[in-house]
């Protein structure tokens, strides 16, 4: 079942109370749940939050939650994937989860274009994680984690052991915390452009922002010095601001 789909089920009560409480759920909020697997941070959603939507794929997983929460009036349980979800459909919404590591960029990618999202509290590889809440100029910052900064503030909450799962997963794991903006972080002409700018400038991360950006620009030193970047630059230290202010120097 869950080794099928590539879960790994958290157990540790004391883990699943803190990322409950992360996730600042107030009594009236409505909560998605990706992959409740046995219900164990389910049950602690369902003490804090008004309403429960968990989306489960696996059918035997989701016939013993039906039979473990019968009666529960807060819980709508979902056999289906998270990723065809019309999660347009819960109105304002957060989304709480120990996400299946295949799945995690293209969901977290598929719910930021989801207007009622307020915030994400996800457990994740941790690579994932670190790479997500990373700052400038550190091995771990690059496109992903300006995507999501585009959109939203993200945190790192905890490191989780391997030892907190069942079965054990073989690579390390991570919860965090992402608020989502009322409105992007920067304001720019064309995002699709600035993401491309930004996509191409990481595929030759070890060498300057010249050499990243110049397959987008016929006169990258022009563009760089009324940016206001020094050429030698590499991409890992441009600041998303500095990005889109580049991205509308390209592309007026």
């Amino acid at each position: 079942m869950g080794r099928r789909l590539g879960q790994h089920f958290l157990f540790d009560a004391a883990i699943l109370g803190r990322i409950a409480d992360a996730a600042s759920i107030a009594p009236d909020d409505t909560i998605a749940e990706v992959g409740p697997g046995p219900g164990s941070l389910t049950k602690e959603l369902l003490d804090r939050a008004g309403r429960v939507v968990a989306i489960e794929l696996d059918g035997q997983l989701y016939e013993k939650l039906k039979e473990k929460f019968a009666g529960e009036p807060k819980l709508e349980l979902v056999h289906g994937d998270a990723l065809r979800f019309p999660f347009e459909s819960l109105g304002v919404f957060k989304v709480v989860a120990n996400i299946p590591y295949q799945i995690t960029t293209p969901l977290i990618f598929r719910l930021l274009r989801e207007k009622g999202l307020v915030s994400m509290t996800l457990t994740i590889q941790r690579e994932v994680a670190y790479r997500i809440a990373a700052s400038p100029g550190t091995k771990d910052y690059g496109a992903l984690t300006l995507a999501i900064q585009y959109h939203g503030e993200p945190r790192k909450i905890l490191d989780i052991p391997r030892g907190a799962f069942r079965p054990a997963p073989k690579v390390d794991s991570a919860c965090v915390h992402i608020n989502i903006l009322p409105k992007p972080r920067v304001d720019t002409a064309d995002p699709a452009f600035l993401f491309e700018l930004i996509k191409a400038a990481f595929s030759k991360r070890r060498k300057t922002i010249t050499n990243g950006i110049k397959g987008l620009c016929p006169e990258p030193l022009k563009v760089l010095e009324a940016a206001g970047i020094a050429p030698m630059r590499r991409p890992e230290t441009l600041t998303l601001e500095e990005f889109a202010r580049l991205a509308d120097l390209v592309k007026p």
